[in-house]
């Protein structure tokens, strides 16, 4: 389980970026797992592509800078390959 933790007093605006970025991190996770177990196999490297491929196809997705979305699509992979 992933657990975001933070201590904030900030403005309503900047609650609802944190709020957009968490879903969207959440967004990329699911959608890299589901790719995973369509396509047994992947690597590293073509979970980053796929994130790239996110991006494109979805606006929300694109405001996530790339680190972050390669470092959610990970997050999956590392987890459930353990399990294997």
């Amino acid at each position: 389980m992933i657990v975001y933790e933070f201590k904030v007093k900030g403005k309503e605006a900047q609650y609802r970026a944190i709020d957009e970025a968490i879903r969207t991190s959440q967004f990329i996770q699911n959608k890299c797992l589901r790719y995973w177990m369509d396509n047994k196999g992947l690597r590293q490297y073509d979970l980053n592509k796929y994130c790239a491929v996110l991006a494109a196809e979805f606006p929300f997705a694109e405001e996530l800078n790339s680190m972050a979305r390669q470092s959610a699509a990970l997050t999956n992979l590392e987890r459930y390959q353990s399990l294997l």
